[in-house]
């Protein structure tokens, strides 16, 4: 899936023009998301956007750690890959990739597990393999697992981020990449998941959480423009709706100049 930010502004129920676009609000929330947080094991793509942007903003001592063997990483742009010299440049230490992994991911020292997708299902499982094109055409190729599958496994929790419509929230995954919640309560202790899995879900259309008792996605935000409509029409399954939805907090003046200085590699300019 394409991280190309949506340069369309988003528009107001009276058909003003907003100064940020939908990509800009999902990033800003998703990076709100970390409130708290002391060290985030970050996925390239929107997660890295997000968890970037809250270390320049709310988060400045968030500890961002990539697959790559990264301790501590602080960018001056958005990194390309987990490969991107400046990741290693910018980096308190560099390690291991075993070393990531057996040490500091799988022993639980890592607070949360920043996520894409391509597929989303009800429960939170994640596809990042193949899809499913259709007969007498070939599958899809994805980037794979990478290390979604241990993060999802092993960190205190998960947050997930990705754009919002039918095409990713799917009734039923084509390939089961990295286990959300499984089919249900008590799947994760099943498989001896230590984490709490996947807590939010943020979206350009706003933010699912899984309900307590099920560990089905709810619906319990919006985003400012956004209707609870637009939201269900926009996924795959029959989408449960929580009895107050929120609406959420449109980005400040600040968030959007780190935002953008990330994107373009330059410095905060209110």
């Amino acid at each position: 899936m394409s991280d190309t930010t949506n340069a369309t502004p988003a528009a107001a129920p009276d058909g003003a023009a907003r100064d940020w676009t939908p990509d800009e609000l999902m990033t800003v929330n998703a990076a709100r998301a970390l409130h708290g947080s002391r060290t985030c094991f970050v996925g390239i793509g929107l997660p890295s956007a997000a968890a970037n942007l809250a270390r320049r903003t709310s988060q400045p001592d968030l500890v961002l750690i990539y697959e790559s063997g990264t301790l501590g990483s602080k960018p001056t742009r958005l990194p390309l890959s987990i490969g991107d010299g400046e990741l290693a440049d910018t980096a308190d230490a560099v390690v291991s990739v075993p070393e990531i992994f057996n040490y500091w991911l799988q022993a639980g020292r890592i607070d949360v597990g920043f996520l894409g997708a391509a597929q989303v299902d009800r429960y939170a499982n994640i596809n990042t393999t193949v899809i499913d094109r259709g007969p007498d055409r070939p599958e899809g190729r994805l980037p794979g697992a990478g290390g979604a599958p241990e993060i999802a496994a092993s960190c205190g929790k998960v947050l997930m981020v990705l754009r919002h419509s039918r095409r990713n929230f799917v009734e039923r995954l084509d390939f089961v990449t990295t286990v959300g919640h499984g089919s249900g309560p008590g799947d994760r202790a099943r498989l001896g998941l230590l984490g709490q899995g996947p807590v939010a879900v943020i979206t350009d259309l706003g933010v699912l959480r899984p309900d307590p008792e099920t560990a089905e996605l709810v619906l319990t935000e919006i985003h400012p423009g956004v209707t609870v409509e637009q939201v269900t029409e926009a996924t795959g399954w029959k989408l449960r709706v929580a009895g107050s939805v929120g609406v959420t907090e449109p980005p400040t003046q600040a968030e959007l100049a780190a935002l953008r200085a990330l994107k373009s590699g330059g410095e905060p300019r209110a």
